[in-house]
C-alpha cells in the first residue's frame, strides 16, 4: 500500500486547471498530495481549486515569459520550503498549412512547450533540491506527446517539433540532475479529451475513425494519466529516470 503513496507530498502542476492537467491535479489531490496549480487564467484555476478544497492552491502565471516563471517560483516559495513533484504540463499548439505557417506559430509554441518547461524547472530547482532525498528523490515529470515520436496527421509543425525537443531535453536534464536525487521523466500521452484535441475527437466524420485506430479501442481517461503520474511520483518510480513513457493505448504500435 505504501509503494504508490504520495500522501503529504507538495506538487506543482502547470496547466493544472483543465484538460490533462486537471486530471493530474485531481488524481494527486485525491491521493493525499497538496497541489499548487498554475496557468494564465485564474478563473479556470479557481474553479478547480474550489472543487477540490484547501489542499489545491491556484496561482496565475504566464510561463511563456521570464516574469511569469519568476512570479510562479516566488508564489511556490510562499507556500512551501520544498517541492517533491513538478509536473510540467502547460502546453500550446498551432496548426497551419506549411505555405502559410506563421513565425508566431513557432515562437509561441516553443516558448511554452520547451523554453518554458526548462526555465520553470530551473527556477524551482532550489525547492526540488530541498525536497529530494536519496531514498525518495524529487521528481520532474513533463508531459510530452506521441507526436514527439511520429509524424502527426495534422500540420502542427511547431507542436510536434516541441514535443520531440522536450523528450530529448528531459533525458539531458535527467543526466545532470539524477545524481542530485532529482529524477526527470516524460509521459507521452496519445488521444485524451481536452481543449487541444477536441477538434479531432468531436469531428463527426473522423472522430470515430481516430478511436478505432487506437488498439485499446478508446481515448485515454483520467485514471490512465493519473496512474502514470503517481507511478513516477511515488516510491514505485524512484529508480526510473530519463524515460519517455507512452500512455497512448498502443498507438505507437501502429506507426
Amino acid at each position: 500500500m505504501t509503494l504508490f503513496d504520495v500522501q503529504g507530498k507538495f506538487c506543482v502542476v502547470t496547466g493544472g486547471g483543465r484538460g490533462i492537467g486537471e486530471m493530474i491535479t485531481t488524481g494527486l489531490f485525491e491521493a493525499g498530495a497538496t497541489v499548487l496549480i498554475t496557468s494564465r487564467k485564474m478563473d479556470t484555476l479557481q474553479a478547480t481549486a474550489d472543487r477540490l478544497g484547501d489542499a489545491c492552491i491556484p496561482v496565475a502565471a504566464d510561463l511563456s515569459t521570464e516574469e511569469g516563471i519568476d512570479h510562479l517560483a516566488a508564489a511556490v516559495a510562499e507556500h512551501t520550503d520544498r517541492v517533491h513533484v513538478l509536473v510540467n504540463n502547460a502546453g500550446v499548439a498551432w496548426g497551419e498549412a506549411i505555405d502559410d505557417f506563421a513565425r508566431e506559430g513557432f515562437e509561441k509554441v516553443l516558448d511554452v512547450n520547451v523554453t518554458g518547461v526548462f526555465h520553470t524547472t530551473q527556477k524551482l530547482l532550489p525547492l526540488l533540491r530541498a525536497g529530494a532525498t536519496p531514498e525518495d528523490p524529487a521528481r520532474v515529470i513533463t508531459i510530452g506527446s506521441v507526436d514527439g515520436f511520429s509524424v502527426p496527421l495534422w500540420e502542427t509543425y511547431s507542436y510536434s517539433a516541441s514535443k520531440a525537443a522536450v523528450h530529448h531535453m528531459s533525458r539531458h536534464m535527467a543526466k545532470r540532475l539524477t545524481p542530485e536525487h532529482i529524477t526527470v521523466n516524460v509521459i507521452a500521452p496519445g488521444f485524451f479529451p481536452s481543449d487541444m484535441t477536441a477538434f479531432a475527437i468531436e469531428d463527426e466524420q473522423h472522430g470515430e475513425a481516430f478511436k478505432s485506430a487506437i488498439p485499446r479501442g478508446r481515448f485515454g481517461d483520467a485514471d490512465d494519466i493519473t496512474g502514470a503520474v503517481i507511478f513516477l511520483a511515488s516510491r514505485a518510480g524512484a529508480y526510473v529516470t530519463g524515460a519517455v513513457l507512452p500512455v497512448d493505448g498502443g498507438v505507437r504500435t501502429t506507426l
